[in-house]
């Protein structure tokens, strides 16, 4: 397969990804479209093992900890395009993010083939850092590998769908974050291959209970709904006409309580 072609087929997956993000796989003139079936709430399986970039065996729970989201990043190092694409999206929403993995928030990028190893991770590990700016995002960003049976159960669990493809010899898969909760469990999937600050911070901010953020975010929250279709944060107009409402109630009431008042100085007088 030529470059140019390559980049079609990826650049028409990412817009299927997209569009249509509720199947796991069909089939569409002969050929396969992986995507995502969202399962929200859903649990990940901690108990797993994985080897890390510096060949440490590492259980996918202790990526883990109490108040900490975690974005779950899925693809393969040795990606030719698309995974390159969702890693640097998301790293450049990120340097607009005042957080930091292994403050904040943690961030694990998992491959989906078996045959690469810590060396390989320990090289995009390197590369993600040097182009994040932040190397002591290093204690909370794990690179980890494994065997197929394991990342297959954690993609399986997000509804991560994958396959391999013969003809290219590459694995087909969506453009997608997973953002997870504390617990590990699946709160919120940011679909394509740009991610902007505002909903990386709304989703995790979100995901943590609104145990990190601060008083911006959280209204936010208040006035944003999640598009599901297209996986971003946006304006609410049913939330904004209710916080209008009330701000008009609590006008109203002022000016009410002003004219009381100004009355009973009048008669006091």
């Amino acid at each position: 397969m030529t470059i140019r072609v390559a980049a079609a087929a990826c650049a028409f997956a990412v817009l299927l990804t997209a569009a249509a993000p509720a199947r796991a796989q069909t089939e569409l003139a002969g050929l396969t479209v992986v995507d995502i079936v969202e399962r929200p709430g859903a649990p990940l399986p901690l108990d797993l093992v994985f080897t890390a970039e510096d060949s440490t065996a590492v259980r996918l729970g202790d990526c883990f900890a109490p108040g900490r989201p975690v974005i779950l990043n899925l693809g393969y190092y040795a990606c030719p395009m698309l995974c390159g694409l969702v890693l640097n999206g998301m790293v450049d929403g990120l340097r607009d993010v005042a957080w930091t993995p292994g403050r904040e928030f943690g961030i694990v990028t998992l491959s989906i083939d078996e045959r690469e190893g810590p060396r390989l991770a320990g090289l995009k590990k390197q590369n993600a850092l040097e182009s994040y700016g932040r190397p002591e995002a290093a204690a909370g960003w794990w690179f980890l590998t494994g065997s197929a049976r394991d990342s297959r159960a954690v993609a399986d669990a997000v509804g991560f769908g994958f396959d391999w493809d013969e003809k290219t010899q590459q694995w087909m898969h969506p453009a997608a974050l997973v953002v997870c909760t504390p617990d590990g469990r699946v709160a919120r999937y940011l679909y394509g291959v740009e991610f902007d600050a505002q909903t990386l911070r709304l989703a995790l901010t979100e995901a943590s209970g609104g145990k990190i953020g601060g008083t911006r975010e959280k209204f936010l929250l208040l006035c944003y709904d999640y598009d599901s279709s297209v996986g971003r944060y946006g304006p609410s107009a049913r939330r904004l006409m209710k916080i209008g409402g009330f701000v008009t109630v609590l006008a109203i009431a002022g000016w009410l309580a002003l004219l009381w008042r100004r009355d009973r100085r009048r008669k006091s007088t």
